[in-house]
């Protein structure tokens, strides 16, 4: 079979890659054969993936798809069944604990804080992977915590209780935590769950400076596959536990895959504010095949 898949996830004809295979770009952190699974029931299966460094990877998919478990193996807080997540080419299990807290940062999806704890001392948390019990703490957290804190626009909140913030505000605090551990790789499992559309434009747009500005690297979990099309530089779409379609959004994201992925019948529109792929929705599928046929809508898809 003739291998038709080009250096930049795309097939030969402009198509995305529908192989699961990884993009060519350098990657620091990456998935091999990746088995996960919760006692007997396997959620993600013989996974390949490699993150391209400094850029933003959005993960998609339905409920129970495994995307969620994925971010978790990558931020080394479940042991793979088969394969292997690796780090700089190291087999993450055998990275010891510090130097993976000081390469990664992982924020869970709807963190909790300590009661009571203030802004500035929760952020101050995310300096505990460079301390060591002899060590008095130094300009160096100083600055990393003041910076983190300017970064993401909560240094007036310093000495505010976390659980008197509003959603948005509290997402923006734990965002500064991770970006105070100075990692170039930061993982993100939903950071907009329970926050109102215009304070989830709020955090992604946050995300997305962090990346151009800083450089960091960024996985994100989304459910909302306009916002992952958005803010995407690479996206991932899974389906019971594999990947589907990878690829940039402007090539991946297509009214086959949103069927394949979402049973959702669509039509893929330029986006009026970014010209990248805007997905509107349909029916169901199923609902589709069995309606009656109607007129078709004369509307200019999304260019590549």
């Amino acid at each position: 079979m003739t291998d038709t898949t080009s250096p930049g996830g795309t097939t030969a004809d402009g198509g995305p890659d529908r192989t699961g295979a990884p993009d060519a770009p350098a990657s620091r952190l990456s998935a091999r054969g990746l088995t996960l699974a919760y006692e007997s029931r396997t959620v993600v299966d013989g996974l390949d993936l490699d993150v391209p460094d400094g850029r933003v990877t959005v993960v998609v998919g339905p409920n129970a798809c495994g995307k969620s478990t994925l971010l978790r193996a990558l931020g080394r807080l479940l042991r793979p069944r088969r394969g292997a997540v690796l780090l700089d080419g190291r087999e993450l299990d055998r990275v010891p604990t510090r130097a993976v807290a000081r390469s990664l940062g992982l924020l869970p999806q709807a963190p909790v804080a300590p009661e009571a704890i203030t802004v500035g001392n929760l952020v101050a948390r995310g300096r505990q992977p460079h301390q060591r019990w002899w060590q008095q703490w130094s300009e160096a957290d100083e600055r990393a915590v003041t910076d983190a804190m300017d970064s993401t626009g909560v240094t007036g909140l310093a000495d505010r209780a976390v659980d008197e913030l509003s959603g948005g505000q509290r997402q923006r605090v734990w965002i500064a935590m991770a970006l105070a551990q100075e990692t170039e790789l930061l993982l993100l499992d939903e950071p907009t769950t329970y926050l109102d559309i215009a304070h989830q434009v709020e955090v992604l747009d946050l995300v997305r400076r962090l990346n151009r500005e800083r450089g960091r690297t960024v996985v994100m979990v989304l459910h909302d596959l306009n916002q992952a099309a958005r803010y995407a530089d690479h996206l991932v779409a899974m389906r019971e536990g594999r990947i589907v379609a990878q690829g940039p959004p402007g090539r991946a994201v297509t009214a086959d895959l949103v069927r394949e992925v979402f049973g959702l019948e669509a039509v893929v529109v330029p986006d009026p504010v970014t010209g990248g792929p805007l997905v509107v929705p349909g029916a169901p599928a199923s609902a589709s095949a069995a309606a009656p046929a109607t007129v078709p809508v004369n509307i200019r898809k999304a260019t590549p």
